[in-house]
């Protein structure tokens, strides 16, 4: 009985220890495939998409995108009828790789790679393979991981932030609209879009730019108001006219005086699972 050979993306910016994994991988594991090897977090996501591996080694820190994020995009991108692919980050941050191994990643290599830790990664990494059965719950897996370490305060609404300071909610948007200052009040907006280097601020009458990212505004809105959807969506719940579940379990929302259909990611669907 003949097995199909198993394919591997490498997602690492540092030459020579991209090259080091690729060598111990190769002697460690003969029959896996490397389908691709990138240096960014943003190629990352492409090939992967492209090329559909089985087993994922992500640098937790590199350019474009973190591996995290590219964890989170594959999560919301993939196909419905592939199995996810098993992921292991390699980082140099310990912090980051006992917290995500604790939360269900497949694994964990801390750099520089060593072969005895690496031998028993690939271990976990055939034996997971090898249980067939295990495979179309690896999207559930990685959804749950990233609930727990993705930043976004909509992945842990009502929460009690502890001991952090909390920043001053914003009130008022001042978005630049010519040579005009345009000002928004915060509970007048329906959503927030990430586009680039930009937000566009939607409300019933216009939709504004601002230059600012997502991260950067979260921490100054009402989490228990302002949900995050998607990876690059936040909604005003309080304009939420109705969410929709389709027949392949996907969620839409539709907004009060808009058209707009908002798509919710499979990262945040929990979060209407009571509605």
């Amino acid at each position: 009985m003949t097995t199909t050979a198993k394919r591997a993306l490498i997602a690492e910016d540092e030459p020579i220890l991209s090259l080091t994994l690729q060598k111990m991988l190769e002697k460690l594991w003969p029959e896996l495939q490397l389908c691709a090897v990138v240096e960014n977090g943003v190629h990352a996501v492409q090939e992967a998409l492209d090329k559909q591996p089985d087993i994922l080694f992500l640098d937790i820190k590199m350019p474009g995108k973190t591996g995290l994020e590219v964890a989170q995009e594959l999560a919301e991108e993939w196909p419905d009828d592939k199995a996810f692919p098993l992921i292991v980050y390699v980082t140099a941050y310990d912090e980051y790789a006992i917290e995500a191994f604790e939360h269900s990643a497949s694994d964990y290599v801390l750099k520089p790679a060593s072969e005895e830790r690496l031998a028993k990664t690939v271990q976990r990494l055939q034996a997971r393979l090898d249980d067939g059965a295990q495979r179309p719950n690896e999207l559930d897996r990685v959804l749950e991981q990233l609930r727990h370490l993705v930043p976004g305060q909509a992945l842990s609404v009502g929460t009690n932030t502890g001991n952090q300071a909390t920043p001053e909610r914003l009130r008022i948007i001042r978005a630049a609209v010519g040579n005009q200052i345009r000002m928004i009040p915060v509970d007048e907006v329906l959503y927030f879009e990430a586009t680039d280097k930009y937000i566009n601020v939607v409300t019933k009458e216009h939709s504004s730019l601002i230059r600012s990212s997502l991260r950067e505004l979260l921490p100054q809105l009402d989490s228990s108001i302002f949900w995050q959807i998607h990876r690059s969506t936040v909604v005003n719940t309080l304009h939420i006219q109705i969410a929709n579940k389709d027949e392949t379990g996907k969620i839409s929302i539709k907004l009060k005086g808009s058209e707009d259909k908002l798509q919710v990611s499979r990262v945040y669907a929990h979060l209407f699972r009571q509605m």
